[in-house]
């Protein structure tokens, strides 16, 4: 009884340890969501008469929600660093100042349903959000509700980053000593990959529309463009703007303004879209700054782990790095010389390969250097004659949120010394850049770039271009330092490992290449979208993708260009006349070079050939065939099957195999000798063996006669 009842004590303790936390762990499920469309202003001056955010919230939850209310709330002014990424983690703060709840309409909200989110707050003497002083401030957009079968609770909340200029119904506040010189980096780069193949001469084809209506009226790509072209008319903004551009993305718009299509076969439906992008791109990189992102924003230190064959094919990177060529011959705007805006982590393998591919300076985020000084401008990367030129870490994690052009103007105010930092001297240079998706709306990018230009006129920051900051000698040196989330961030093993199977692949089958003097075509223009394909395979807008998924097209480039190369399976069996009759074999080159090739019997019981140098390789010219008569030998009489299939000299598989029936009723001559050969062994054992016998009897039978020696005898 006593066991039973410890027994029973000891479940009961478990379940009430385990309740509460279920409960806490139901609570932690969101049941709002708030999704503002505006804050006005965006930035605190002393003329601000009002503050005014709307919205929408939306019951995401199970469960009924009543008593639905907004405030504002403000924080303590933002002085460090740390407080600054503490807000944007979303940690608590201290509350400072705060609104009365304003009842949303409706107040109460089935799942799924939404409400208006509209607040409007004075500002000035009397209002209830008092800015005591210039500076960078934490504000909260607070909404409570009653679940059902609960209480009231803050159930969503947003927050922001609010710069202030000065405080409303007072005079400005003084400016910080010395603005810092400003450039803005403005990336158009792809979102995701989207090509799926582009063979030479054949359809560029595309995994669906994403594309065209990222290039659209309102889509992120015309945004982009479009708010940057609405920049030129402040100079200052202008001048400090310089365009990222993905050299793989230009190149894939320019291949839809000749037509594409859509994986299954329908043809795209982007082409004008494309023109017209194309050509405000061009209208607006003419004059302007511009740098080169790696191809399809590769993640160039997986590149450098791709081996063909025994050594690591350098070409990958090489073309990866190579895209200003493209910038220039489609855009007409020659990039900056030897500037790189490069993704994801670079180990010292990777440092050491973009230098030797041209590279002189490198654009990368602070967080990655490791300096004995402030990072104030740019560095020498120690152990290499690369520049580092710092992109400011604090703004550009402002920058990468769901409130993203708010809190990076926040982010941008206090790095330019109006929070009153106490950690050290301010940043004299500072080089700006959003994440290389950025996927803001277009309002939300005018927005950004006119408040820029408020900070320019208001002596917050200098306007600097991007050339002349990297014409500055470098401050110092520093190394290249990046944290064990940046490795788990990275391509994995496994897509490197899968990319070089892949490129070892087409290093077989283009070393059987050779130019046909007809078609005047290049083998490495045949085989360049499988290796297109592989450094797509790196991008890094792969993330987290499983490496069948990553390296897909490029084994689906790879098996189109093999399977152009193909041995024709004859359409009926063949009868063999005689039993070393030849095997006819029909090869069929559709490759606009010439291929050596090379014939392969698998599982050929029934045949085998009486010359083997006549399936070594052998070159079949351009879009032509050959017929090929092998001198093969029957091994036995009837229907059989062999399976005929083409390689390269070292091994690489193409096309796919056939299977040629047979019939034979002869044997050849040479199966003929070694059946008279074996009959003839099999005669002569046989014949030993009874000659043996024969002995043997004969011995027995001598020995029965032979007289015997009686005991009596011998006595």
């Amino acid at each position: 009884m006593k066991r039973l009842a410890a027994t029973v004590l000891s479940i009961l303790f478990l379940v009430f340890t385990v309740l509460p936390v279920a409960g806490a762990q139901a609570q932690e499920q969101p049941r709002l969501r708030v999704d503002l469309d505006q804050l006005n202003p965006r930035v605190i001056s002393s003329t601000s008469a009002s503050l005014a955010v709307t919205g929408r919230v939306t019951n995401v939850g199970d469960r009924r929600i009543s008593k639905l209310g907004v405030r504002l709330q403000l924080g303590t002014r933002l002085q460090t660093e740390q407080q600054i990424g503490d807000v944007l983690a979303g940690d608590k703060f201290k509350d400072l100042a705060a609104t009365e709840f304003v009842d949303l309409e409706p107040d109460e909200l089935e799942p799924g349903q939404s409400a208006a989110l509209n607040l409007s707050v004075p500002l000035g003497p009397s209002s209830k959000l008092q800015f005591p002083k210039t500076g960078v401030y934490p504000l909260l957009v607070n909404v409570n509700g009653t679940p059902d079968f609960g209480g009231p609770e803050r159930l969503a909340a947003v927050t922001l980053l609010m710069p202030v200029l000065g405080v409303p119904g007072k005079a400005p506040g003084s400016r910080p000593p010395s603005a810092p010189s400003t450039s803005l980096l403005w990336p158009i780069a792809n979102s995701a990959v989207h090509v799926v193949s582009a063979p030479l001469g054949g359809p560029l084809t595309l995994a669906d529309e994403r594309l065209a209506d990222e290039l659209a009226a309102g889509g992120r790509l015309d945004s982009l463009v479009e708010a940057a072209r609405a920049a030129e008319a402040d100079t200052k903004v202008s001048s400090s703007l310089c365009l990222a551009i993905d050299p793989d993305l230009v190149a894939t718009v320019d291949g839809m303004t000749r037509g594409y299509q859509i994986a299954g076969g329908a043809p795209g439906k982007g082409v004008e879209t494309a023109k017209n992008w194309l050509g405000r791109l061009k209208a607006l990189v003419a004059g302007r700054c511009v740098v080169t992102l790696p191809f399809a924003d590769a993640d160039l230190t997986a590149l450098t782990k791709v081996r063909a064959g025994d050594a690591t094919d350098t070409a990958l990177m090489t073309t990866a790095l190579g895209g200003a060529g493209t910038i220039k011959n489609l855009l007409g705007i020659q990039p900056q010389d030897g500037v790189l805006w490069p993704g994801g982590a670079l180990d010292s393998q990777t440092l050491e390969a973009i230098g030797k591919a041209g590279v002189k300076t490198v654009l990368t985020d602070s967080g990655k250097l490791q300096s004995r000084t402030p990072l104030s401008s740019g560095v020498s990367i120690e152990g290499t004659d690369l520049r580092a030129q710092p992109i400011d870490a604090l703004i550009s994690s402002a920058l990468n949120g769901s409130e993203s052009t708010q809190n990076g103007l926040g982010a941008i105010a206090f790095r330019a010394g109006l929070g009153g930092q106490n950690e050290g001297p301010g940043r004299s240079r500072l080089l700006i850049a959003p994440p290389r998706h950025w996927a803001a709306t277009g309002t939300e990018l005018t927005t950004f770039l006119e408040r820029m230009g408020d900070f320019y006129t208001a002596g917050l920051l200098k306007s600097a271009p991007l050339p002349e900051l990297l014409g500055e000698s470098p401050s110092g040196t520093a190394s290249v330092n990046y944290d064990p989330k940046d490795l788990s961030a990275a391509t994995s093993g496994d897509v490197t490992a899968k990319m070089s199977q892949l490129d070892n692949e087409t290093l077989g089958l283009s070393s059987a290449m050779t130019m046909d003097a007809t078609k005047r075509v290049n083998p490495a223009d045949v085989i360049a979208p499988v290796r297109l394909a592989l450094i797509r395979a790196a991008s890094t807008s792969w993330r987290g993708a499983d490496a069948a998924t990553v390296t897909g097209n490029a084994r689906g480039d790879l098996e189109a260009i093999r399977s152009q190369v193909t041995v024709e399976r004859p359409k009926q069996t063949i009868a063999l006349a005689s039993g070393a009759a030849p095997l006819p074999v029909f090869i069929t080159n559709n490759l606009p070079v010439g291929v050596a090739v090379q014939v392969a019997l698998k599982n050929n019981v029934g045949l085998r050939p009486t010359d083997d140098t006549l399936l070594q390789a052998q070159m079949v010219p351009a879009n032509s065939a050959r017929n090929r008569l092998l001198p093969v030998e029957a091994l036995r009489a009837g229907r059989f099957s062999v399976d005929v299939s083409l390689t390269t000299p070292d091994g690489t598989p193409l096309g796919s195999a056939a299977r040629f029936e047979l019939t034979s009723t002869e044997y050849g001559a040479i199966t003929i000798i070694i059946t008279i050969t074996a009959a003839g062994a099999l005669l002569l054992l046989s014949s030993r063996r009874i000659y043996r016998r024969i002995k043997d009897s004969r011995a027995d039978r001598a020995n029965e006669t032979a007289p015997r020696v009686t005991e009596d005898a011998q006595v």
